[in-house]
């Protein structure tokens, strides 16, 4: 679909004019900025510097082969670490009031990999509008043709096994994502509902800055480093495999389980519900209670609170999901969540047999 599509709120709903009133009343009544705090500053520096000491540790190539795949396994790891809790956040305006701050750490997505520019309109503008509804929402092509979500799609004797196989294809996600879906999304007519157009200077941006990624992490390796081609290879997939899986699995958790809805309109039909009530049926939440959760996922496991409000940092949704907790409440709107990072997951295996049974 590449129709607009609009979110009609036949009910005059109150519910997010309400949670932001409270929203913006905890802010104010604690003298709190929305954006980042010095815990999220120290915490931007660890991983900063972690990457920066396991890129260079490997590169310095004075540990055993053994010890150098771990390194390049916790590489992997880091980058999709940072990709949670600083590029997103830079990306979506909401670590810093300053712009030039959020768009110095934004860069950051670039150097790990992944287009910057091509985030903004799949994610910021396309994901966050039409979150799980098929045909609009782009994050919902997980594996196009070898992973079935949803009853629109066509079916194949395949996908019965798909509950299997699918974890095996999220290793591959960030390769994919470096090599080919930036290209893919950047050169298609439409993005969803979006239309691609896309200025002059982002052409060069695209090809200068993968080449930049493709530098740092292949070509310096090979050059610097006194191993073999194969050797290399080994570990430049090892450390991708760890980076992909982490991301595959944060987001398709917080969207593909059982308890989230994916909307299915006609063409020519809107959505008849307020769009906040839309997103609170479509995202879910995981290991709220985990600090570790939290401190690895950039608060994506928060994603209910993130949906709803993108533009304040992850530091503070322990605190507001309270808030929106209780108002979800009142309103008789879900507030989904999986209680652990493993029950989110096998709810997420549940949802992939149930649509591969389908087919």
């Amino acid at each position: 679909m590449s129709q607009s599509l609009k979110f009609v709120d036949s009910e005059n709903s109150l519910f997010f004019t309400t949670t932001k009133k409270r929203i913006d009343e905890y802010f104010e009544e604690n003298n709190l900025s929305r954006k980042a705090n010095s815990a999220m500053v120290s915490k931007t520096v660890v991983y900063l510097i972690s990457f920066i000491s396991l890129y260079s540790l490997i590169l310095a190539d004075v540990l055993p082969l053994y010890l150098t795949l771990i390194l390049a396994v916790c590489l992997g790891m880091n980058m999709a670490f940072i990709g949670f809790n600083i590029c997103h956040d830079a990306l979506h305006g909401s670590y810093s009031s300053r712009p030039v701050v959020n768009k110095s750490l934004g860069f950051l997505f670039n150097v790990i990999g992944a287009s910057e520019y091509v985030w903004r309109i799949t994610h910021n503008k396309v994901h966050h509008t039409y979150t799980n509804i098929v045909g609009h929402d782009g994050d919902l092509d997980v594996a196009p043709g070898m992973i079935r979500v949803s009853k629109r799609e066509k079916t194949k004797k395949a996908y019965k096994y798909q509950h299997i196989y699918a974890f095996l294809l999220y290793s591959l996600s960030s390769l994919s994502w470096f090599f080919r879906k930036d290209y893919l999304k950047f050169f298609q007519k439409n993005i969803g509902a979006h239309r691609n157009k896309h200025p002059r200077k982002e052409y060069f941006y695209l090809f200068f800055y993968k080449a930049l990624y493709y530098t740092l992490f292949i070509v310096i390796p090979i050059l610097v480093m006194d191993i073999t081609w194969w050797q290399f290879l080994i570990g430049y997939l090892m450390m991708n495999f760890a980076e992909g899986l982490a991301l595959a699995l944060v987001f398709q958790l917080a969207h593909l389980v059982e308890e989230t809805e994916m909307p299915e309109p006609e063409s020519n039909q809107n959505i008849t519900e307020a769009w906040a009530v839309h997103q609170m049926k479509t995202t879910a939440n995981f290991s709220v209670n985990s600090n570790l959760a939290t401190f690895l996922c950039g608060g994506l496991n928060f994603q209910v609170e993130h949906h709803l409000f993108p533009k304040i940092c992850h530091i503070h949704y322990p605190a507001i999901s309270k808030i929106l907790q209780k108002t979800a409440s009142e309103f008789d709107v879900p507030y989904l969540s999986n209680k652990t990072f493993f029950t989110a997951l096998q709810s997420h295996y549940r949802f992939l047999k149930k649509h591969g049974k389908a087919a």
